[in-house]
């Protein structure tokens, strides 16, 4: 084991918004040392250059690219290049563009795709994807419609639909390729919100829907055909290893959605996924085995970090973050890979958050735990962890009472990506500071039906004055580097880069760059809606570019955070906006 950082919890009272706060655990010749043993420890290369081709800039989910044109020395002369308007104002703008050879492939809300100029912004075709007829709105996916982005290869450029399809489209003209239906999503209730990731010549895609009562899995197919490759269940059926951790015929309606992108591994051939929280969230009565009232290994493999061979979809090893979710604490959010040297040798390694704020670090060439660091300042649903990374001092909702925990069902963090600098070795996270009072029922599974056991309403915690932080962690000795206090939630992705910059939006629609070491402000810039997308970086003929989606997810604060942004003018908005340096 590596360390288990204890929850830090420094005098926030005493920061206000904007200004820096130091983590003195960690003194400057220990910050040098740092930032040089990353940079000659570092193997895996997982930085995006001229291009973005993947959902977070490369197959490892870094969300770094490797140009440095821009710097903290001239980020405060970055000007808008180019700004696109989608006409799709259906909830915000939340994906995360593609970029190849000088065109940006974006995708919004109600499934439609633009081929854009990345140079000057012009639109060289749109598609528009039409529904099934008879398609209604799964319950499982909340009220309302997102679309997180797209994958492109071999000239095609690649999306999952709203009614559970997968689809294809001529990367040059905009035309439909092949279309394959995953899974009828009448009978599931589940969907396709998030982009599918690249592997080999297939595509691979996980479902939305954690909150429904179905069994989650992930499906490969053939990029060029849709013709099916493989499939993995994240719920053993019966006489599958785990499938003992679930009671009766509960593994059926389970849940453990994988519904983000994850990670991929060339070398090791491995695919790296997050899975979701156990169906129904709140109540495990249904689904826990007599006699197994223990929270090791329960409900796999819900909540865990599963890796996968890459050709066939077999299991290769899993960790299981959080046994009997309870608490909608699901682990679906990005794998970050990299190459670290802990206890004197090089180990390929991975940083894993799931919405507790838990960041587990594994070898992932085995799922062997290496150790934990949690990223809220306020933590109450749990009071440790223990050397082997289990769970200690459970707070678990109780059938019929309110039951108040910290963080909440939104998550530490959301579906918004952290991000890894190879050049500073820290992770950059955006965390949210919110409550919960947990209201659990004992709800029957019905295929296909929101199946949450219970609902939750929403708090600051007490004694706090900011919602969010964004922070730098060194994920080896699991220390906080420094951290920014922000007014509203955080729920934009982060990006960084050579220049020594990271990039990250909020809801007010200020777009802000800090310098990597120390967590300065360098440059901001109102771009007049919220953020909830992802930037990334480019480069065109030697020019950089810094590109961020802009406009809010009204659906956010119209429901699971209304209570405590009301009156707030959080504008949605649909634009792609682009900056660069004067020529």
């Amino acid at each position: 084991m590596i360390y288990f950082s204890q929850n830090l919890n420094p005098d926030y009272k005493d920061n206000k918004p904007g200004h820096r706060m130091s983590n003195t655990l960690l003194n400057f010749s220990s910050l040098l040392f740092l930032f040089s043993s990353a940079v000659s420890a570092a193997s895996l290369d997982g930085s995006a250059g001229a291009n973005w081709p993947h959902f977070g800039g490369s197959q490892a989910a870094w969300r770094y690219s490797e140009l440095d044109q821009v710097n903290r020395d001239n980020v405060a002369q970055l000007r808008p290049a180019w700004l696109f308007h989608t006409d799709d104002y259906g909830d915000g703008l939340t994906s995360t563009p593609i970029v190849i050879d000088g065109v940006m492939y974006l995708s919004t809300p109600s499934n439609w795709i633009y081929a854009l100029d990345a140079a000057s912004g012009e639109k060289l075709w749109e598609y528009r994807y039409t529904p099934r007829p008879d398609f209604v709105l799964p319950g499982s996916a909340g009220a309302f419609i997102q679309n997180r982005g797209v994958a492109v290869h071999n000239g095609k450029v690649i999306m999952g639909t709203v009614d559970h399809a997968l689809v294809a489209v001529d990367a040059v003209t905009g035309s439909e390729v092949w279309k394959v239906y995953v899974d009828d999503s009448r009978q599931c209730g589940c969907n396709i919100l998030s982009a599918p990731l690249i592997v080999k010549d297939m595509v691979v895609v996980g479902q939305n829907g954690g909150d429904g009562a179905f069994r989650g899995y992930l499906t490969a197919f053939d990029v060029d055909t849709g013709r099916f490759k493989w499939r993995f269940y994240t719920i053993p059926a019966p006489g599958e290893p785990g499938s003992d951790s679930w009671k009766g015929d509960s593994w059926k309606f389970g849940g453990g959605a994988p519904w983000m992108t994850g990670s991929y591994d060339a070398e090791l051939d491995l695919i790296y996924w997050g899975t979701g929280n156990a169906a129904g969230d709140f109540y495990s009565g249904d689904r826990t085995p007599n006699g197994r009232e223990d929270s090791e290994g329960i409900n796999l493999y819900t909540a865990s970090v599963i890796a996968l061979d890459a050709d066939t979809g077999e299991l290769a090893w899993h960790f299981q973050e959080v046994p009997r979710d309870v608490w909608d604490f699901d682990s679906a959010y990005e794998v970050v890979l990299m190459d670290r040297e802990i206890g004197g040798r090089e180990r390929k390694i991975l940083a894993h958050m799931n919405k507790s704020g838990l960041t587990f670090v594994l070898d992932r060439t085995n799922g062997e735990y290496l150790g934990v660091f949690s990223v809220p300042e306020v933590r109450t649903w749990i009071t440790g962890v223990g050397e082997n990374g289990e769970l200690l001092g459970r707070k678990e909702p109780v059938v019929g009472e309110s039951v108040n925990v910290c963080p909440t069902a939104i998550g530490a963090k959301s579906f918004n990506q952290m991000a890894y600098s190879p050049r500073t070795g820290l992770l950059y996270t955006p965390t949210m500071e919110f409550c919960t009072n947990i209201s659990a029922v004992d709800q029957p599974a019905q295929e296909g039906i929101f199946y949450s056991s219970g609902g939750f309403v929403n708090e600051l915690p007490e004694g706090r004055e900011s919602y969010a932080h964004l922070d730098a962690w060194n994920p080896v000795t699991g220390e906080r580097v420094w951290s920014i206090p922000s007014q509203f939630a955080l729920m934009a992705s982060v990006l960084t880069t050579a220049g020594d910059l990271v990039f990250t939006g909020d809801p007010e629609g200020w777009f802000l760059a800090f310098d990597a070491e120390n967590g300065d402000l360098l440059w901001s810039f109102q771009t007049g809606a919220g953020h909830r997308g992802s930037a990334i970086s480019y480069a065109i003929d030697g020019q950089q570019y810094i590109a961020t989606p802009v406009g809010w997810q009204d659906s956010i604060t119209g429901g699971m955070l209304e209570a405590l942004f009301a009156g707030e003018n959080f504008r949605k908005g649909s634009t792609m906006m682009v900056f660069t340096l004067p020529e």
